[in-house]
């Protein structure tokens, strides 16, 4: 898939999925703009994206309200347009109804959901003029119920109701919005949610009976669905969230 002259933003491009997601898209000859947290990592990640000339790192707290501004006025700044979008910064964390804080719920609507809201707002008169899309990374997790992880789970479920509604305003203006909802991926995510090394090895070991095909997927898997979904291979495909997940979402308790 050919982004050749397009300009394409990915949060969460310091880690994981967003930076597979970021190689892959400089890949394809796009111009890339790379956002997240880990200064260092955003370095390693923008010198296997090519030249200084194609792409911007931006180190941004996605909950800083100027921070996010400053992503678009920089894209725009240096690259004059935004075609794609891919929100993929996230957090998750462990908890219940019993013993999720308001200060851990907030938290993690504030990173999964209140930050997608604000920078695509931000990014919207950008790409109506180019008529781009928006690739949103939720989970299996927003279409399925999981124990143990609520804050998470509402999150999630947030950004998958947040991409059809604002499908479904953008159709009009040919902008497309979809969204990919993995399952257990091989990241730091959980480790950084609280999970000790022998945690994440039971944890991965237990996906192999979680997930229909007997593994956890890659980022590899995730980023081929996103560049997908931002190309002009899916230019009827809106409103989606599609699942990555080794066959989870058609599962059920038994």
């Amino acid at each position: 898939m050919s982004f050749e002259g397009k300009v394409v933003i990915v949060t969460g491009a310091s880690s994981g999925i967003g930076a597979q997601t970021a190689k892959d898209f400089a890949k394809g000859s796009a111009k890339v703009v790379l956002v997240g947290r880990n200064a260092e990592n955003l370095k390693s990640i923008a010198e296997e994206c090519g030249s200084a000339d194609n792409v911007l790192s931006i180190q941004a707290d996605m909950n800083n309200e100027d921070d996010v501004k400053k992503i678009i006025d920089e894209t725009i700044k240096k690259f004059n347009q935004i075609d794609v979008l891919v929100n993929s910064a996230g957090i998750i964390e462990i908890g219940s109804i019993e013993n999720t804080s308001m200060e851990q719920y907030d938290r993690v609507m504030n990173t999964n959901m209140r930050s997608i809201y604000q920078i695509s707002m931000l990014a919207v008169p950008h790409l109506i003029k180019t008529q781009g899309n928006i690739v949103n990374v939720s989970s299996v997790n927003g279409i399925r119920s999981f124990a143990g992880v609520l804050s998470y789970n509402i999150s999630k479920a947030a950004v998958d109701q947040f991409t059809r509604c604002v499908a479904l305003e953008l159709a009009p203006k040919n902008v497309r919005v979809n969204s990919v909802n993995p399952g257990v991926i091989i990241t730091n995510i959980h480790k950084r949610g609280g999970m000790n090394d022998e945690a994440y090895a039971a944890f991965l070991e237990r996906s192999k009976t979680t997930h229909p095909l007997g593994r956890p997927g890659t980022v590899n898997e995730v980023s081929e669905v996103i560049t997908f979904l931002a190309s002009d291979k899916a230019t009827f495909i809106t409103g989606a969230s599609i699942p990555i997940d080794g066959g989870r979402h058609a599962t059920c308790l038994r």
